[in-house]
């Protein structure tokens, strides 16, 4: 088959069809065959990730360009349906008088839309230089544990991309989305000394939490605030603290939501938490700071300098895609944060770009992780040719 045969559109269409919240295995067979009906060769490695690669002749001429998205979706599956776009799913003035037609379903802005446009795209490279990869993950949803192991953050683990420049896959209006903020989660832990509590004894661990809140609510005081992303967030979420009602308390544990911006670690953040809770804390209760324990690393903050190639040409591509589709000329072409967390974070410092069709949310409210999840054909379209016209330009000798 030609490249011209593969139209992101249908393969949307068997791809939101194809269930994915539960497991992969039917939607990676559905990519891996995809892959080799036109003749690319891929293989499965680091527990479901599927990675395919182009090489120029001049391999070590160029960039090292990969694309990313990933393959899950979350629970509970939402039936797939073609139809007219209802007034709030409508991205501005439809091309003549045509009627504008979205694609609803789970997973079918996040991130299949954009599966299909970085399909399109890789399938239809002819890299002059450099070298491009398609690489896709199973678990980003949960514990991307898949792309913690292709980037060889996992213990025992090596990086397999080595990647110059990412792209990355997410429901982003056509906008090039440079950075993104982290998260985290932790638990401030408060022990104090149990006594009766008619006696003037003990050390009330539940008292020392009006501290310990008072440095959450302060703890960004001060702090500067990104150029991209805006100040740092910390939300407590959750406190659970005593056993009896007529007991002084020697426990007490807050669960902390942390928003972050470069250059803030996860371990920075853990150490400088624990030292702000400490001076706001009487001596005679004991405070520890602790991230909650997961499988793979936390999501840090990642930034991408505005100006760089990557988001300009990106930038530019989808300008061009949005406006040949009739979209209106606010839709696509910005550059902007990204407004969730994702594995881009993993392929930080190397510069990286969030992008595809769709919306996280819409006026009318969520769309991404929703009932309502769907994306405009018309976009699905334009990300493909803009990812296209990227992949070239990027890869092109000269």
């Amino acid at each position: 088959m030609s490249e011209a045969a593969f139209d992101p559109v249908s393969f949307l269409e068997t791809a939101v069809r194809t269930p994915s919240h539960e497991s992969v295995d039917e939607m990676r067979a559905l990519v891996v065959e995809t892959l080799d009906r036109f003749g690319v060769d891929c293989e499965v490695v680091a527990g479901g990730c599927v990675l395919a690669e182009k090489r120029s002749a001049a391999p070590a001429a160029g960039p090292h360009l990969v694309l990313n998205t990933h393959l899950d979706t979350v629970t509970p599956h939402v039936p797939f349906e073609r139809g007219e776009a209802a007034a709030d799913e409508r991205g501005g003035p439809a091309a003549g008088d045509a009627p504008e037609d979205v694609i609803r379903g789970r997973g079918a802005c996040d991130a299949k839309g954009p599966l299909a446009a970085l399909l399109a795209g890789f399938l239809a490279a002819d890299p002059e230089r450099g070298r491009l990869t398609l690489a896709l993950t199973p678990d980003e949803e949960s514990l991307s544990l898949g792309a913690a192991a292709l980037t060889g953050r996992s213990p025992g683990t090596a990086d397999r991309l080595d990647g110059d420049l990412f792209l990355v896959g997410e429901p982003t209006g056509l906008d090039a989305c440079t950075a993104a903020k982290g998260r985290f989660q932790g638990t401030v832990e408060l022990s104090g000394t149990a006594a009766h509590a008619a006696e003037f004894a003990g050390a009330n661990a539940v008292a020392a939490a009006e501290g310990a809140l008072a440095a959450i609510r302060t703890f960004d005081d001060g702090s500067d605030e990104h150029p991209q992303l805006g100040p740092p967030k910390l939300t407590p979420t959750v406190i659970e603290g005593g056993g009896a009602t007529n007991q002084v308390p020697a426990d007490c544990a807050i669960t902390v939501d942390r928003r972050s911006v470069p250059p803030e670690t996860a371990e920075g953040f853990r150490s400088s938490l624990a030292d702000a809770v400490r001076e706001s804390t009487p001596d005679d209760v004991g405070v520890g700071v602790a991230l909650t324990d997961r499988e793979s690393p936390f999501f840090e903050a990642f930034s991408t300098d505005p100006d760089h190639e990557l988001v300009e040409t990106v930038a530019t591509a989808a300008r061009s895609a949005a406006d040949s589709v009739g979209l209106s000329a606010s839709r696509g072409g910005a550059v902007r944060p990204f407004g969730a967390a994702t594995e881009a974070s993993y392929f930080a410092p190397a510069p990286t770009v969030v992008f595809g069709p769709g919306d996280l949310a819409d006026d009318a409210g969520a769309v991404a992780h929703a009932e309502r999840e769907y994306v405009r054909v018309r976009e699905v379209a334009a990300a493909a040719a803009a990812v296209k016209r990227a992949v070239s330009g990027l890869l092109a000798d000269g």
